[in-house]
């Protein structure tokens, strides 16, 4: 099973920043899950708010109508924990010069219309086998994969039902990514029969993530990835939390 740090470890750091992506590949994680907006001048940046009160001290600013000279002053860690003052958002390009070779990374996709952008960017760096895209607006999913047939792609999603899952079929998505809370093993093994990757999400406590773990999902994204390697027994002792 694939182990996401989801943010990175956001339970343990600042959410999509480098101290929690750098926690997370020390943890042992297989990948980490990262969240990709656009600023007023087109920069590519990880923020999953549309806003940025809630993890910087931008207090009243949308990520898309603030320019990136002002985003990246923002103080991106003193919200989880002051020994994080020093974080800051990071924009998508130097996170994948910086991490794009040491481990793999699930973007997804947040703003629409910004999914092409993205692609290109991670092609341009040679990256589009270290990469899996995902979103859930269907149209960036599928438009990353009409433009990219190679590329790795994952439809998030709630609706579990079988005519979204023949949709995803349809469009030669890889990934079905469905929340922890509905996965049963007989429909894990339904949608892996199909030939689907399944991906759980909202992993909000132990007992979600033993759920998934019991359903034979192929991964999952959490929050608190030291927990999930524990339960699979490859927690490293020396870097418990």
């Amino acid at each position: 099973m694939q182990v996401l740090g989801h943010r990175g470890a956001a339970a343990l750091a600042p959410e999509n920043t480098w101290a929690s992506f750098e926690l997370a590949l020390k943890l042992g994680v297989d990948a980490i899950e990262t969240d990709v907006r656009a600023t007023s001048d087109g920069e590519l940046v990880l923020v999953h708010d549309e806003r940025l009160d809630r993890t910087t001290d931008g207090d009243g600013l949308e990520v898309r109508k603030t320019s990136w000279c002002i985003i990246q002053t923002l103080d991106a860690g003193s919200w989880f924990n002051a020994e994080f003052r020093d974080a800051r958002v990071p924009r998508l390009l130097d996170t994948l010069e910086n991490f794009g070779r040491l481990v793999h990374l699930v973007l997804e996709i947040k703003q629409p219309g910004i999914e092409l952008d993205v692609l290109e960017m991670v092609n341009g760096l040679d990256l589009l086998n270290d990469v899996t895209f995902t979103s859930f607006q269907f149209e960036a999913v599928n438009r990353i994969k009409i433009n990219a047939p190679l590329a790795k792609v994952g439809f998030l999603t709630s609706d579990v039902g079988p005519a979204n899952v023949q949709h995803t079929l349809d469009a030669h998505i890889d990934q079905f990514c469905p929340p922890a809370f509905s996965v049963t093993r007989s429909l894990v093994l339904e949608w892996q029969d199909l030939g689907l990757e399944v991906r759980a999400w909202g992993v909000k406590n132990p007992d979600l993530m033993m759920r998934a773990v019991e359903a034979g999902v192929d991964g999952m994204t959490v929050d608190f990835p030291h927990l999930l390697l524990e339960a699979l027994g490859r927690h490293h002792p020396s870097l418990a939390c």
